[in-house]
This record gives structure tokens, sequence and C-alpha cells, in this order.
């Protein structure tokens, strides 16, 4: 007799190739949710999802006999959007009446893409729990002491609380967008307040143009808010509405003055946002008046993303001593001037940041080789920098190379996108033409530095017309 030893791959192979199959035949597979054990549904869900199997998603989720149902990381070749609107269609939002079915156990449908959310929760001592769940929905307060005594049994007390559909939004004049979102408020509408629409991810492109839709929306659920053209006026009627805000991104807001009323309303705004831990402010003019900004903002500051803003030296000065970025993990400051007397400033904050950042971009800022050089030392003691960004500046291929040499020793460090140095362009300052063949030995000098130091893990990338 031969033996044939099986890895531990084997099983889940073998399911995986049953589901498919069962795949082929929807009807049959419809009908036999009511009678497969609860711990198939995840796979099955899995196989649907990626499958594009749009009746089979909605008749698991009227099925789905846990308390919360994410999508995480899937992603499928089928319409995105039309994947959503079945498992939507599948929400047993108003209670069933005098039905033999199991029925749904499904409370939280979470919609949102994200690559560290497992399917469902665990559970604690079969208990019903998502680590996601609403914070601000009407009846949180109730819910949020109950649910470490409700079991997923009693399905009179889970169906006391609305059914929470989590998603990210995108309000743009995309027809595909539009029609989605016309979906999503209709379903919400027709729940009778039994289905609770919370939009953890919203983005806006010219808020003027969705005023009214922004009304139907709890927007206290909002986390992570991004607008794009709007009045700095409106934005500050927007946040009003909003306080638990851990990210805020602002592109392209009018102002008329940074002294009057309009803005020292937003100051107001931020200041309540004691969350907030990301804020990207681009194309938004902050000269000589960064320091009312940043003196509103929690200290727990991770994120401070502020292209094109126009910064002067007196910002970068207060930038260095402000205690409110003293643990920043990220720092974007491309696309503003810095010039040689703004080093000793940003010196100051690379070394004020030096335990905690990660990420450094400070592309188009038209550096030179003694500015940069500076702020390379200082950056040497940054041990946890994974990325530094500092392409389309002015660097020649000496200094380069100096600064290949002083990044060895920082061992997280994976990835630098660098400028193509001067003497590959005809003319740098118009982005002359680009002599290819000089790129190439470039590249090819900059691979070897890093192969003879051993550091062929740091990635040394640029970016060519």
């Amino acid at each position: 007799m031969m033996l044939v030893k099986m890895d531990d791959k084997d099983p889940a192979t073998l399911l995986d190739l049953a589901i498919h199959s069962l795949l082929k035949n929807e009807p049959m597979i419809i009908q036999s949710l009511e009678e497969i054990p609860r711990e198939l549904f995840i796979p099955l869900f899995t196989a649907a999802f990626l499958g594009g199997h749009k009746k089979t998603l909605t008749a698991i989720v009227k099925a789905w006999p846990f308390f919360c149902l994410h999508i995480g990381k899937l992603r499928s070749h089928e319409t995105h959007c039309a994947l959503l609107k079945a498992m939507i269609d599948g929400l047993q939002v108003l209670p069933v009446l005098n039905s033999a079915s199991r029925g749904s156990k499904l409370k939280v449908l979470d919609l949102r893409q994200d690559a560290d959310c497992r399917t469902t929760c665990f559970q604690i001592r079969n208990k019903s729990f998502c680590f996601h769940s609403c914070s601000y929905s009407q009846t949180s307060s109730h819910r949020r002491r109950e649910h470490s005594t409700v079991n997923l049994g009693s399905e009179v007390q889970l169906s006391r609380y609305p059914t929470e559909l989590l998603v990210g939004l995108s309000l743009n004049s995309n027809l595909r967008t539009r029609t989605f979102l016309s979906f999503l408020l209709s379903k919400v509408e027709q729940s009778s307040g039994s289905l609770h629409l919370c939009c953890r991810d919203l983005q806006i492109y010219k808020l003027s143009d969705y005023n009214d839709t922004l009304k139907l929306l709890n927007l206290l659920c909002t986390d992570h808010l991004a607008v794009d053209k709007a009045s700095l006026n409106d934005v500050n009627t927007l946040l009003s509405q909003m306080i638990h805000l851990d990210s805020l991104s602002l592109s392209k807001i009018t102002l008329t003055s940074l002294t009057g009323k309009i803005f020292k309303s937003f100051l107001t705004q931020l200041e309540r946002m004691d969350n907030l831990q990301e804020l990207n402010l681009s194309f938004f003019c902050l000269t000589n008046r960064l320091h009312r900004l940043l003196r509103v903002l929690p200290r727990n500051l991770n994120y401070l993303d502020l292209p094109f803003c126009e910064l002067s030296y007196r910002d970068f000065r207060f930038l260095s001593q402000c205690p409110q970025v003293a643990h920043l993990k990220r720092l974007n400051l491309s696309n503003n001037p810095i010039s040689w007397e703004d080093c000793e400033p940003l010196q100051t904050l690379m070394e004020n940041v030096s335990g905690t950042l990660q990420y450094l971009e400070i592309n188009h800022c038209l550096i030179t080789d003694s500015t940069i050089f500076s702020l390379i030392q200082a950056l040497s003691h940054c041990s946890h920098l994974r990325v530094l960004s500092f392409a389309s500046n002015p660097i020649t291929m000496s200094m380069l190379i100096r600064i290949l040499q002083n990044l060895l020793p920082l061992m997280e460090l994976k990835y630098v996108i660098y400028p193509i140095p001067v003497h590959c362009y005809e003319r740098w300052y118009f982005q002359g033409i680009l002599d290819r063949q000089k790129l190439a030995g470039v590249q090819a000098q900059l691979k070897a530095m890093l192969q003879a130091a051993q550091r062929s893990d740091m990635n040394w990338i640029t970016f060519s017309e």
C-alpha cells in the first residue's frame, strides 16, 4: 500500500473546489443555505463575491448566521457597485413574522474595503460583537451597554436596534456613483428607521453640488473627510456637524482672508476635533498663518500634508517648534520652495521627529545641493524612516551619491524616490530634453552602490517622462 501525505493546504483546496462547483448551480446552493453549517458561510461568501454571483450574495446576506459581515480586502472583476447592491438587497431590515426559517443574524453590513478587516469579528463567548459597529447611531448608548450581554440566539433583543450599513462614499459627477447613492438613500427611506446608513469615509468633489444630499446623511458617523473645491464657509458648515474626525483633507478651498471671521470659524471647528490624527491641506494658502492653524490641533497628530501652501520662513520656524507635530509619522511639504535659510528650522524639525517619522515628501521644492545635504544629515538620525521622496529638485550626481551614502545605515528605509540629476537634462529648470542614456548610467551606478553595501532591500526609484 502506498501512503500519500497531504499537506495542510489540501483540505482548504478541496473545500474551494467543492464551493466553486456548487456555485455553478446557483438555484441549488440558494435553496441549501438554510441547511449548511454556519462555518461554511465565510468561504462561500468569499467565493461568491470574487466570482460575481449576485443572486447568491443576496441570498447569503439574507441567511447570514453571524452578527457582522465585512467585505474587507475582497475585490471582484465584476462591477463593484452591482455586487454591493446585491448585498444590500439581501438585508432584512424589518422583522419577518411567522417565518420558519432561521433567518439572518446580521446587524452590521460593512461595504468598505479594508485590508486589515476580517469577514466577521471574533465571537466572545457566543455573544454578539463587532469591532467596527457604529458609535454614533441614535441607539448607540443603549446598544453599547447591552452588546456584551446579548446572545446571538436572542433575535428579539437584536431586532430592537437598526441594522447598520457601513459605507465609504465618493460624491462626484460620475453617473455610476450618483446611481449607487440614489439606491442607498432609497433603501434607507424604505426601511422606516430600521436601517442606519453609517458613512465613515466621505469624499466630496465640488461641495456646493451636494448640499441637499448631505442633509440626508448622519455626519456624526464620518471619521474621514476629504473635500475638493469648496468655499471655506461651506466647509465650516460641514465641519460643524462633525465631531469625531480622524482625518481631514481639504484641497482647492477658496477664502478671501486669513484674518477674517470665516478663517477664525475654521480654526474654531478644528479646535473641536480632539480625535484628529491626519490633516491634509493642499492649495490652501497659509503664508505666515501656519502658527494659528497648528496651535488648535491636538498633540497626537500623526500625518501632516501641506503641499502647495505657500509656506514662508516664519511658517517653517514655527513648524519646527510646535508641540502638535512632535510625534509625526508622515510629513509632506512638497511644492513649497525651500531655500537655504529654511534649513535651520527644518533641521530642528527632523531632529524633533527623528523617533517617529516614517514618511517624508519634499518634492518640487527647488532644493539645491547644499540645502538637501543639510536636511539629509538630520534625516540620517530618523531610524524609523521607511519612505523618502525628494523628486524634481535640482540635485547633482555627486550630491546624489553622498545622499545615498548617508542613508545606507537606515535599515527601515525601503523606498527612496530621487530626482533625476541635473546633468541628465539639457536645461534642468525648464525640464529640457532628457538624455536617457545618462539616466541609465545613473540608475546603474546607484544599483551597484546598493549591492556593494548589501542594501538590495532599499529601492531607489525615479520618474521620467
